[in-house]
Formats: C-alpha cells, structure tokens, sequence
C-alpha cells in the first residue's frame, strides 16, 4: 500500500499556486512529489514543477489541503499566486516578467490538459478549467498577447454569467472583440455574439467545448 504523503509534502501541495497548480520547494520535495504521482517536471525550461490531476484532488479534498477558490471578480495583483487578468484590475505589473510567468502558466495548463485525456491531447478544456471558467479564458486571452481592460478603459473583461459552463467576454471594440472569439476557439471553447437587449452592446458568450 502506497504511504500517504509526509506532512511537508501536503504543506508543498498546499502552497501550490491555486490557478496554474505550479509548485516551490526544494530539489528533493519536488522529485518525491514526481515519484508519488502528485506532480510532473515541464519539459520546457525552466522546468517548473506543476500538480498533476492527482495532486489537484489531494488539494481539494475535503480535510485535505485546500485553497480558497480564486476569485472571479477583479483583485488586486499583489498577493503573490498568478491570477490571469480578467479586465479591470489595477496595479498589474506590465514587463517581460509578466510575459514569462502568463507563457509558464499557459503551458503548464496545456499539460494539464495532455494529462487528463487518454489520448494525450490538448485541443479541449480540462476539468479545472470547467471548475474556473473566469480564469481559464482569461488565462487563453492574456498568453494569446489580447490587452486586457485597466481600471479606466478599453481592453477584454471576462465575467461570470448564469449561464453554467459559460462566461461572457466584453471588449468595446468590435474587431478586438471578434479576436477574442477567434483565440477562444482555438483554444477549445464554443463561441457566439450576442447583444445585450437594453444597452445594445456587443459581447460574446464562450463555453468550454466537449468534443
């Protein structure tokens, strides 16, 4: 019977970050946490570490390590776990450091995705991404080079909707709206353009796809 992991190993879990699942820790906790399945090396430099689905659900298990879950509203950037921009934050710092850490997080999602499908591949949504849907297209947005909206203007903002499995996508300019929709589907989810009845502003509805 497989041992359950070391207190210091669940600690590790824990403090993964809650979006991206990537890992800190020492050489040895990592590759300990790589052989008991929980995480897996990136092959890309600089070879982060990331939760693999099974280290995904020790974090989440009831009694188990757990994060809060991120949140879907605009926050500020300063608490140290990557958040991808979902539109109208403020204090978000702009650079190659910001590019480097969304490229890392894009493709650590992109293994997540290999790792969930039996066939390996990443063309569909995985189950986290359906679980942060907010997120997720943010996260497909902002590592496709798209502008989020700051504090005063324009640029995308990703919101939650009543729909389930669906969020809605505003951006005041039509061509960088339709551009929007064109990344999302690349990026496996199912778009449509609406309109919304009382302001008669354009906005685009994305679903994550199944098939």
């Amino acid at each position: 019977m497989t041992r359950p992991p070391t207190a210091a190993q669940r600690r590790a879990v824990e403090a993964a970050d809650p979006v991206t699942g990537r890992l800190k820790g020492t050489e040895a906790q990592l590759t300990a946490l790589v052989k008991r399945g929980l995480a897996f090396r990136h092959p890309r430099p600089p070879h982060d570490h990331f939760l693999t689905p099974a280290g995904h659900r020790l974090r989440d298990a009831p009694g188990g390590p757990g994060p809060a879950a991120p949140a879907e509203e605009p926050a500020p950037a300063a608490s140290g776990a990557f958040a991808a921009r979902i539109g109208g934050e403020e204090g978000v710092e702009e650079g190659p450091a910001r590019l480097r850490e969304v490229r890392g997080a894009w493709q650590g999602l992109l293994e997540l995705r290999r790792m969930t499908r039996p066939d390996g591949a990443t063309d569909l949504p995985c189950p986290w991404e359906r679980k942060h849907l907010v997120q997720a297209a943010a996260l497909a947005l902002e590592a496709a080079g798209h502008r989020p909206a700051d504090a005063e203007g324009g640029g995308y903002r990703i919101r939650a909707t009543p729909q389930p499995e669906a969020v809605a996508v505003h951006e005041p300019d039509a061509g960088a709206l339709r551009a929007c929709a064109a990344t999302l589907e690349e990026a496996g989810w199912q778009t449509g353009e609406h309109t919304q009845p009382r302001t008669g502003v354009r906005y685009v509805l994305a679903s994550p796809r199944r098939t």
